[in-house]
Parts: C-alpha cells; sequence; structure tokens
C-alpha cells in the first residue's frame, strides 16, 4: 500500500524484440493462421493475409523501398485504413525506415508543415478520399518541399513493388531503433511529431493486449484511423504479438463494425466512448451475433461509468479503460477485466509492467500524498526518444532526470490505481482555486440529457476565471433549464464548482479519436462564435 503516489517500476527484463520479430516468429509458427483482413463494404473487394503471405509482401515492400531509399529515411503515408497501409507500415520496419503517418483529413497548410519538418524523403497517397483530389494537393506543394524525392500513388501500388530482386539484403533492425514519427492528434493546435521506437511499440501493445485478456490466436476488429497510436500500434501490434488476426475497417461504421465482428467472430475491439455508444445504439447491435466478444477496450477520452455498465451488461463482456498519450507509446495505464466495477468506472487502472509513474508537485516535481492532485509523469523504456528535430520542446515534456511529464492532471490512491481529472492547460483558476474540468464534466454526464460536456474557463474580471459549460444533448431529449442543471450539479459537487456560463451547441470540436479541442471552444469563445446561452452569477 502506497502513501505517496509513486509507482515503482516492476522487476523483470523488458522485451527486447521488434516489430519485424513479431512478424517473422508468427509467420514461422504459425503461417497458413489469418493475420490481416482488409474489410471494406463491398464484399467483393474484401482481402486476408495469412502470416506467410503478410510476411512475403511486406519483404518486397521493404526491398522496393532500399532501390529508392536509405535506411532511416522517413516514409510519410497519407491515406485511409487499407490493407496496403498495413503491409507498406512493415516494409517500412523491414527496411529499417521510418513511418510518418499522417492525417488524411489533413490540408495543405497542415501537409506542407508535417512532410518539411519530419522531412519526409518519399509520401504515399491514394489520389483521392472523399471527394478531395489528395494526389494534385501533394504534388501542389512539392515545389517547397526540397528533402521530398517521390509521391507514390496507391493506385501504381503493384508497379511499386515489381521487379524486386528477392536476394537483396534486408537490414538488421535493433529493438531501439525508432520506427514511427508520430504527430500529436492536435488537442493544443501544434503538432509535434514523437519518435517511437520498436522496443516501446511492441511491449505497449503486448502489455495492453494481455491485460485485456487477448489470448493467442484472438482477433481485433479494429475501426480506429492507422494513422492515430490506438490504429496503428496499440491494436495492431497487440493482435500480431499473439500470433492473432487483425481485421481493419477502412473507417468507423457501426453497421459494418458490427458485421465484422460476427463475421470474423471479433473478441476484442478498441473503440473510443463516442463510437461505443453509436455501436450499442444501432439497430443491428441487436441482431448480430456477438458472442464471440471477450472484451472491449475504451480511451481517448472520459469513458462514463453508465457506459461501462451497459456495455458489460448488453455485449455480456470485459472491460478494459486505456490511459496515455502518442509520446508514451500509447498505454501507461490500463484496467483489467477482473478489475472491480468501481474501478473500471472511477479509474483508468494501474500503471503498466516495467514503468514507473508518480503524480508530481507542480511547484518542486516530488511525488504528492496518495490522493493528491498532481501532474502524471512517466520514467522508463516507453518515453518517446523526443520530438523529432524539437529539442526545446523535447525538454519541455522530458526533465533532466527522464521523468516524462504528460500534462494530465490526476491522483494515485493507496493501491496504485490512477483517475485523471484534467489537463494542467485546462486547469480554471477561479478565486485563487484551482478547479478541474474532467470532474465537473463527470457530473454533467451523468446528467440523462447530456450526451458530451467540455468545460472551459471563461474568463472574469472579479474571480479570474469562471466555469463554462458547453454541452451537446443526446437526440430524443428536450433541453433541459440551466436552473435544473445547476441543481443537478450542485448536489454533487461544490457549489463554486458549478457553472456559471451554459451553451447548448449541436456539434463539439472533435479530433479524429473522439478528443475534444477545447482550444477551439477557447478560440470561439474571444473570437465571439461561441456566445453562452445563459450566465448566471456565481455562488461562493
Amino acid at each position: 500500500m502506497l502513501t505517496q503516489s509513486h509507482w515503482p517500476a516492476e522487476p523483470g527484463d523488458v522485451r527486447a524484440t521488434t516489430v519485424c520479430d513479431l512478424l517473422r516468429h508468427a509467420a514461422a509458427t504459425v503461417p497458413e493462421r489469418t493475420a490481416l483482413v482488409d474489410y471494406g463494404p463491398d464484399p467483393d473487394r474484401r482481402r486476408a493475409w495469412t502470416y506467410a503471405e503478410l510476411l512475403r509482401d511486406a519483404e518486397r515492400v521493404a526491398r522496393a523501398l532500399l532501390l529508392r531509399y536509405a535506411p532511416g529515411d522517413r516514409i510519410a503515408v497519407w491515406a485511409p485504413n487499407s490493407g496496403e497501409w498495413v503491409v507498406l507500415q512493415h516494409g517500412v520496419a523491414l527496411a529499417g525506415m521510418v513511418l510518418v503517418a499522417l492525417n488524411p483529413a489533413y490540408r495543405t497548410r497542415e501537409m506542407a508543415f508535417v512532410l518539411r519538418q519530419s522531412g519526409a524523403a518519399a509520401v504515399f497517397c491514394v489520389d483521392g478520399h472523399r471527394g478531395f483530389d489528395m494526389r494534385s494537393m501533394v504534388d501542389s506543394i512539392r515545389a517547397d518541399l526540397p528533402e521530398l524525392r517521390e509521391v507514390h500513388s496507391f493506385s501504381d501500388w503493384d508497379t511499386f513493388i515489381d521487379n524486386v530482386d528477392p536476394e537483396l539484403a534486408l537490414p538488421d533492425i535493433d529493438p531501439e531503433d525508432i520506427i514511427q514519427v508520430q504527430y500529436t492528434s492536435g488537442t493544443t493546435g501544434f503538432p509535434k511529431g514523437a519518435m517511437l521506437h520498436h522496443m516501446g511499440l511492441v511491449n505497449e501493445a503486448t502489455f495492453v493486449a494481455e491485460r485485456a485478456a487477448f489470448g493467442d490466436g484472438d482477433v481485433y476488429v479494429n475501426a480506429m484511423p492507422m494513422y492515430h497510436i490506438g490504429g496503428g500500434a496499440v491494436t495492431s501490434f497487440g493482435a500480431w504479438a499473439k500470433r492473432g488476426t487483425f481485421v481493419l475497417l477502412p473507417g468507423f461504421d457501426p453497421a459494418l463494425l458490427l458485421e465484422a465482428i460476427e463475421a470474423h467472430r471479433g473478441t476484442h475491439s478498441l473503440v473510443v466512448p463516442t463510437m461505443l455508444i453509436a455501436l450499442l445504439d444501432h439497430p443491428d447491435a441487436g441482431k448480430r451475433d456477438l458472442s464471440s466478444v471477450k472484451t472491449i477496450l475504451s480511451g481517448a477520452a472520459a469513458v462514463p461509468a453508465a457506459l461501462v455498465r451497459r456495455t458489460i451488461r448488453e455485449l455480456d463482456c470485459g472491460f478494459s479503460i486505456l490511459f496515455g498519450q502518442t509520446e508514451t507509446h500509447g498505454v501507461i495505464s490500463q484496467t483489467r477485466v477482473t478489475d472491480a466495477p468501481e474501478d473500471q468506472a472511477g479509474t483508468v487502472g494501474q500503471p503498466l509492467p516495467q514503468l514507473e509513474v508518480k503524480i508530481a508537485d507542480p511547484t518542486d516535481g516530488s511525488p504528492v500524498p496518495t490522493g493528491t492532485q498532481g501532474e502524471i509523469c512517466v520514467r522508463g523504456y516507453q518515453n518517446m526518444r523526443g520530438y523529432y528535430d524539437m529539442p526545446d520542446e523535447t525538454a519541455e515534456t522530458i526533465d533532466a532526470d527522464g521523468w516524462l511529464h504528460m500534462g494530465d492532471v490526476g491522483q494515485m490512491d493507496a493501491r496504485g490505481f490512477l483517475q485523471v481529472t484534467g489537463r494542467v492547460k485546462d486547469m480554471i483558476l477561479r478565486g485563487g482555486l484551482n478547479l478541474y474540468p474532467a470532474e465537473i464534466e463527470a457530473v454533467l454526464l451523468d446528467h440523462p440529457a447530456v450526451e458530451t460536456a467540455a468545460v472551459i474557463g471563461v474568463p472574469d474580471d472579479h474571480w479570474g476565471e469562471q466555469v463554462g459549460a458547453v454541452l451537446r444533448l443526446r437526440p430524443g431529449h428536450e433541453r433541459p433549464s440551466v436552473a435544473d442543471l445547476t441543481s443537478f450539479v450542485r448536489k454533487q459537487i461544490a457549489p463554486h464548482k458549478t457553472p456559471t456560463h451554459w451553451a447548448f451547441v449541436e456539434d463539439l470540436p472533435m479530433t479524429p479519436t473522439g478528443k475534444i479541442q477545447k482550444f477551439v471552444l477557447r478560440d470561439q469563445m474571444r473570437a465571439g462564435t461561441l456566445v453562452f446561452d445563459e450566465v448566471r452569477q456565481p455562488t461562493g
């Protein structure tokens, strides 16, 4: 039992292995087992790879890359989920190169920044996506990107991998070699490229799979984007570490996800809360055979207790909540499927193996007593190497003692279970008191009419900041009065934490993985485009 909020790393060794080792081991031991399924909406275009076939194709890609580029070069991919995306990812790893995963929603300014900042030597893209001409856009910015040597279209994929010398030697890969430069999702508005290594991604994904009770040969069904750490590492590498099957959807479609779970006897799926709600609410949920589901994993945003209970009840499965960030190779803590319901609903579990975690006092960085709030910090093999070509930003995030400061506010109990209570930058300073939005949002989400809640600080001449609530209501529910909401909140938390500014919106600005972009809300508030419907007098 802990008295200070410091979780020491468990004794033992981190697996010194690579993504390449995972694929080769599975291909050698279960060559005919299905490794990858490209599960699109058109049944005639669905494809599958055995482990032997996936290794063969990935090695062809690696040799094709080595004819044009050198180990260490950055290779960007700008495309929606597909089988070729995965094969390219493995090929880049086998060639000793570094993948730069880009959001298909990027447009000219974002794309030019990331390609320039990463120094990408090549970019693979689809010709178009959702009516947007992606190839033409890349061609239009090439002149300003001197390090970008080639643009490869997935429509010419077969040509790219033809006429490859099968005897061309592949480089030796070290577990600590960089495998990806993963750009942050944009909740702060400024993308930074986290340098991630083989050992970090493999171990993190394996530990997550094991804690979620993913067994040998189990099946991940994934609708998360591959450019995101959740789809492109946590689930996929976890599947391959356990010689399982990775069923990949082109994007999130609740009907297609339910169909894929039934068709491939899916055992596990990672879905953010908004996706999970859409899945459970879909009419097909009661029609599909979902009895194969063992565990639903969720995270990236607060997971309401009611949603945890509903999922376990309706799907008759386990539940596991994940917490982490790109800079830590994805996940640092996780609930077990065997954890008590109150821990599943109220915490993000205990740290993963081989990690050291503390809740730091903001003044001197020392661990605070258990049950006290502070910044969540992590140290160990799972930390990124730094932000690519951003030494100042790296130094601001990883201190001289090796602690990575996550920017999340939380607390740890005597057993080491973590609770996340907000973001350091989102903290509201009201009358000298620190208020943490996540605590207030959790109360608001318990109201039956509220589907999504975002709490932000509203500038105030007297108090410094007041509490503003921006709400999206559930379909079919009448809008509750502010008096009703105020009363609801005040019954559960202190009066000074109760919002005084209320806004009701149709949509909230989100990242593709379901995180609310509060910096956008603050920008809208300053610009006058976010107007609070009602302002009440503060209490306390």
